[in-house]
This record gives structure tokens, sequence and C-alpha cells, in this order.
């Protein structure tokens, strides 16, 4: 799942570096990610793993990291490789 992740922030996430020279603690925001990015890379994160993310995980803290991402998708059922 990590790798869907960092694919899905690749294409849509618009960061200033390289999302594969990242860890998976590292500020997204810090490196570049927008309000407009993030609610792009939400959106696909819900199509690709045709889940749907609700009210209480729509924060800034969920898509800050890629471990945050993890995490709120493995909440939500979503199987994990990382």
């Amino acid at each position: 799942m990590s790798d869907t992740i960092r694919e899905v922030l690749d294409v849509h996430g618009k960061l200033t570096v390289s999302v594969w020279d990242l860890g998976d603690e590292d500020d997204l925001y810090d490196r570049g990610l927008t309000s407009h990015a993030c609610v792009n890379v939400m959106l696909e994160l819900e199509d690709s793993y045709d889940i749907e993310f609700p009210d209480r995980l729509l924060r800034k803290s969920t898509f800050q990291s890629v471990s945050g991402m993890r995490a709120a998708l493995q909440e939500l059922g979503v199987t994990t490789d990382g």
C-alpha cells in the first residue's frame, strides 16, 4: 500500500521533491503539498481503494505523511503491505 500511496502522491501531490526520496514520517506539507493537492490525493486514494474517508479523518494530520495516510487506510479496513 505504501507504494500505491506514493504513486498517488507522485501524480497528484505536486511535491517539490521526489516522493520516492521521502521517509514515511516526513511532513508532506513542508515538501510542497497544498490543500488543493491534498484534496486531489484524497480523492485518488478513495478511487484507488474504493473507500470514502469519513469526516473524522478529514484533517490535516491524516494527509501530513505517508504513515498518516497508511494508518487512516488501515482504520478503514484496507489491507496494507507496509
